[in-house]
């Protein structure tokens, strides 16, 4: 305007993004001692390393902030340096609220060591605490975790003595008993996105997945703290609103990161197939699976090929389905083989449904998937009975039929969405081997041969930590099977059965007396091993 000073004419020009936008050490260096911050990401993707490295430098350099308390929701981390590795230091954390520890090796050394005040809870329930922290209500309440180690009766969650604080109890409601996770304010939170537009909005389009950032954003405002988000760039133009997947109004700061911090998952700098629909959703199913093969040749005919091969035979058309991590992979391959993927719908517990999922580092994404909705709304779907078919692994079963996926001996690993998904899916199958620590098998005409047993039984007396409580879904009348590569086994409501066993196996011998428990034997059928490609 005419007359108007030059500083009032840039003042009036500037955009509320150029207020916000600041190096990443200087976002950092507003987090104080003592604060409690929440980390958004799923394994690599849309985590903010260069946050949280820049977070560690500090602490390095200036032995600042101390005594922070961390909560995330889904494991965040590549099993050595990157993720939250980079705060896994004894002085900067006192206390760690987290889903899935096992890509996070260093934060479980603490835990284990007792540096640090430690606890698990399912990632379901911590995305889910971050509504309730941004709305203001005393917690999330809900039944995931009944009969568990999470569970008040069972250790309330809490992985060692230092940890003494009670942050989950069971209240009464309508005749019912159910889990209260407690709420607490949140002084930081640390998202990622793809971009800033002018007005600091944030949008994610080429992101993996979405995650969390939307209510660890809101928790964090109305805690009255900061958030600090990452991107990749910045928007020339406002963005289109139904697209801003965070208000500008939300954030505190942008820092624009370097490539090097910004990959899309944390085993590739960038999959346009990871974030892209089809145009001919018919024709490009197809597509996926013919290249799903062309990359997953079917696996040689060992412990693992057998398992997959006869827990596919569970997964029916027209499923809704979650595959987990591991073992349970093997099933995608066999399915895609059997040419069953066009007529299943997989999902990711971290907002991924349809497509074919990731594996690895890059877990947690799909290839061409049909939505991608946030991490809350998807554990909204599977705790609500969505989940048709779901298949985990299995590192212990009792015979009460409790499983135990989190602890093996001085090792950590965590329960992640494993509790969620277990607790609600209508068809269950856990995937594992009979034994373990040095078991080779043969295959041999149709035949399975045990070449060296595992020196180690999965099928316990008692297990380690319950993950999967056997007794609640027996009480929830849930359909379970145990499927290793020797013997089938049932959930029933006097216990756990043995249903099937594989031609070639001597049931005494390779079964009965490598079990610590005599599981319920009625009648024995022969295990069906479809080893073939198109279900031959």
């Amino acid at each position: 305007m005419k007359g108007e000073e030059p500083l009032q004419l840039e003042a009036r020009q500037r955009t509320p993004l150029q207020a916000k936008l600041c190096s990443a050490e200087e976002a950092v260096g507003r987090i104080e001692s003592g604060m409690t911050v929440a980390c958004g990401g799923f394994v690599g993707a849309g985590h903010p390393e260069a946050l949280t490295s820049a977070l560690e430098r500090r602490f390095l350099s200036d032995a600042q902030p101390q005594e922070l308390t961390l909560l995330y929701a889904a494991g965040q981390g590549d099993g050595k340096s990157r993720g939250l590795n980079h705060l896994a230091h004894a002085g900067l954390l006192r206390r760690v609220v987290g889903g899935h520890w096992a890509l996070c090796p260093r934060l479980g050394q603490l835990a284990l060591g007792g540096e640090i005040e430690a606890y698990n809870f399912p990632q379901g329930v911590i995305c889910h605490l971050l509504r309730d922290i941004a709305a203001g209500r005393p917690g999330a309440i809900t039944q995931v975790g009944l009969g568990t180690f999470i569970d008040p009766e069972h250790g309330g969650g809490r992985l060692n003595s230092r940890t003494t604080e009670e942050l989950v109890e069971r209240v009464q409601l309508r005749g019912k008993t159910w889990l209260l996770y407690h709420a607490f304010p949140i002084h930081v939170g640390l998202i990622r996105a793809t971009a800033a537009d002018p007005y600091g909005n944030l949008v994610m389009d080429e992101e993996g997945v979405i995650g969390d950032v939307l209510p660890i954003a809101q928790a964090a405002h109305n805690s009255g703290g900061v958030v600090i988000a990452q991107v990749r760039r910045i928007l020339s133009s406002p963005a289109p609103p139904q697209q801003v997947r965070v208000p500008g109004r939300l954030v505190s700061h942008v820092v624009v990161a370097q490539e090097q911090d910004h990959w899309q998952t944390f085993a590739e700098t960038f999959n346009p197939a990871y974030c892209s629909a089809a145009s001919l959703p018919q024709a490009v199913a197809h597509e996926d699976e013919r290249s799903f093969r062309a990359d997953h040749e079917l696996l040689p005919i060992d412990a693992r090929r057998i398992i997959a091969c006869r827990a596919c035979e569970e997964l029916t058309a027209g499923a809704i389905a979650n595959l987990g991590i591991g073992m349970p992979e093997g099933i995608a391959v066999v399915a895609s083989h059997r040419g069953l993927l066009a007529d299943v719908t997989l999902t990711v517990e971290a907002g991924p449904i349809g497509g074919v999922p990731a594996g690895g580092l890059s877990f947690g994404t799909a290839t061409h998937p049909q939505a991608i909705v946030d991490q809350p709304a998807q554990f909204d779907f599977y705790d609500g009975g969505g989940l048709d078919f779901a298949a985990l692994g299995a590192a212990q079963v009792d015979r009460q039929g409790n499983v135990n996926v989190s602890c093996f001996g001085t090792r950590f690993a965590g329960v992640g969405g494993f509790v969620n998904i277990s607790q609600h899916a209508r068809r269950l199958v856990f995937c594992g081997t009979f034994t373990t620590d040095g078991l080779e098998i043969a295959y041999e005409d149709g035949r399975v041969r045990i070449v060296r047993e595992g020196r180690v039984a999965k099928f316990v007396e008692r297990v380690q930590q319950i993950s999967f409580s056997g007794p609640v879904a027996r009480e929830l009348d849930r359909d379970v099977l145990f499927v290793t590569e020797r013997a089938v086994f049932r959930l029933r409501p006097e216990g756990v059965e043995l249903t099937e066993i594989a031609p070639g196996i001597d049931l005494e011998r390779d079964v009965l007396e490598r079990m610590e428990f005599a599981p319920i034997i009625r009648s024995l059928a022969p295990m069906a091993i479809r080893t073939g490609r198109e279900g031959s």
